[in-house]
C-alpha cells in the first residue's frame, strides 16, 4: 500500500509539471481531464482485485512458452540390424525429422573405443571407403564400400540435441564359403582320374544372403565357362537357399588337363583342388575316399615282410 500510495503521489507531481497546478474538488460526470493519462497510470494504482489485462506480459509469456519441435527418429525403435555380403557396397539409414539447426553424426564404436566418422556432410575418417550420402528430405545415409570382416559392429547415428539422441546400427558381414567336395561331400584338395574318364568337380557355395549365380571355373589361369578351345567342357550352376551349387565337367580327360582347378564367387571366396589325370588302366595312385591307395608299393611291403619273418625264423 506505502508503494502504491508513493506512485500516486510522483504521478500527481508529473502532472503539476505538465498542467501547471493540481485542482482538488469535485469531478463531474463531463469531465475528461483524466482522459489522456496513460493505461499504465491506472494499472499502476489499480487494488491487486482490478481485473485490467496487461499486453506486455502477455507477449512475454508467449515467447518463453513457445520452442523448436525435438527432433525424432523414424524408426521408434531406436536400433536395426543390417546384413550384408563380404565384398558389397552397404548403405546405414538414419532418417530424423525435425532436425532444424542440429547435427547428425555417425560414430563406431570398439569396446571403449568411439571413432567418429561423418559430422553433418562432413566425413573424418582416414578410410576412404566411409561417406556420408544424404537422401531427402530427411535421410543421412552411411556408405561403407567394399565392406569386409572389421567392418563388422557396432554403429550409432547421433543428433547434436539435449539430451543427445542415438540410433544404433549393427552391421553383419557375411563371408561366403565356398568348398570343393567329392562324391561323399566332403571337401577335398586332391581328385585322381584316369586318361579317358571324365573329370567332374563339384563346388558348394553357402552362407551367401542372396542367391547367385556368378559362380566361375579356372584351369590355372585360364577361365573355362565359356572355354570352347579345348571341346568337352561344360559348367552347370543350381541356385539354393542361401547360396548355389556348380559342377565341371570334362570329358575324355589327358594328361594336360592335370593341374589346379579353382571354384570362385566372383572376387570374394573361392576354392581349389589338385586334379591328377594318370596313365594305364590301373594307375600308381587312385583316390578312394578321400585317401590314396598304393597297391603295388603294399603288395611289395607284404612280400618284402614275409621274407623277414621267414629268415628270422630258420
Amino acid at each position: 500500500m506505502k508503494h502504491s500510495a508513493f506512485r500516486i503521489i510522483l504521478t500527481l507531481v508529473s502532472l503539476n509539471h505538465v498542467t501547471g497546478s493540481i485542482q482538488v474538488g469535485k469531478i463531474g460526470p463531463n469531465d475528461n481531464s483524466f482522459k489522456a493519462l496513460p493505461r499504465h497510470f491506472w494499472q499502476e494504482i489499480s487494488s491487486p482485485y482490478t481485473d485490467l489485462p496487461d499486453d506486455d506480459f502477455e507477449e512475454e509469456s508467449e515467447e518463453s512458452t513457445t520452442h523448436d519441435p525435438y527432433p525424432f527418429f523414424d524408426d521408434s525403435n531406436m536400433t536395426a540390424n543390417v546384413t550384408t555380403q563380404l565384398g558389397n557396397d552397404v548403405y546405414l539409414h538414419c532418417r530424423v525429422n525435425d532436425l532444424r539447426e542440429r547435427t547428425v553424426s555417425w560414430v563406431r564404436r570398439k569396446g571403449d573405443e568411439i571413432h567418429l566418422i561423418t559430422v553433418g556432410r562432413h566425413t573424418y575418417s582416414s578410410d576412404s571407403r566411409y561417406s556420408l550420402q544424404y537422401e531427402a528430405p530427411n535421410d543421412w545415409q552411411l556408405l561403407i564400400q567394399y565392406a569386409n570382416e572389421r567392418d563388422e559392429g557396432h554403429y550409432e547415428c547421433q543428433i547434436s540435441s539435449y539430451p543427445p539422441l542415438v540410433y544404433l546400427v549393427y552391421l553383419i558381414v557375411v563371408v561366403p564359403r565356398v568348398e570343393i567336395v567329392d562324391e561323399r561331400g566332403v571337401a577335398t584338395v586332391d581328385k585322381f582320374y584316369k586318361a579317358g574318364s571324365t573329370i567332374e568337380l563339384k563346388c558348394i557355395i553357402s552362407k551367401v544372403p542372396q542367391p547367385t549365380s556368378y559362380v566361375t571355373w579356372k584351369h590355372g589361369m585360364r577361365m573355362l565357362n565359356y572355354d570352347t578351345s579345348r571341346g568337352g567342357i561344360s559348367v552347370k550352376t543350381d541356385l539354393l537357399v542361401g547360396g548355389a551349387m556348380s559342377r565341371l565337367y570334362i570329358a575324355n580327360a589327358n594328361r594336360y588337363d592335370s593341374g589346379n582347378y579353382t571354384c570362385a564367387l566372383a572376387d570374394i571366396a573361392q576354392a581349389t583342388v589338385s586334379v591328377h589325370v594318370l596313365n594305364g588302366e590301373n594307375p600308381a595312385a587312385m583316390q578312394h575316399g578321400g585317401c590314396v591307395k598304393w597297391q603295388p608299393l603294399t603288395s611289395t611291403l607284404l612280400l618284402l615282410l614275409l621274407v623277414v619273418a621267414t629268415c628270422a625264423n630258420r
